[in-house]
């Protein structure tokens, strides 16, 4: 199971991120939780000083941007990340 974290405090970046992992992950069938961190004192704890920020299975994947719906789909499929 795919462990994914969308950090931001709620901005429109961030509801947009979330979304897009939602539904790459529907689409793929893959198994995971996703979880929304709006806490900025934990942005810190992944070493994200800018959001969107995206963190699968503990790494930081992406940082003050948002990953096209095909970079994402690769890197939630990838073995490496399960």
């Amino acid at each position: 199971m795919l462990d994914i974290k969308v950090l931001g405090p709620g901005c429109a970046n961030c509801v947009r991120l979330e979304s897009l992992v939602k539904e790459v992950v529907t689409e793929n069938n893959l198994e995971a939780q996703i979880e929304k961190v709006t806490d900025r004192e934990k942005f810190t704890d992944y070493g994200i000083m800018m959001t969107p920020g995206l963190v699968v299975n503990g790494k930081v994947l992406a940082s003050g941007k948002i990953p096209t719906k095909t970079t994402l789909a690769h890197w939630l499929t990838e073995k490496v990340l399960r």
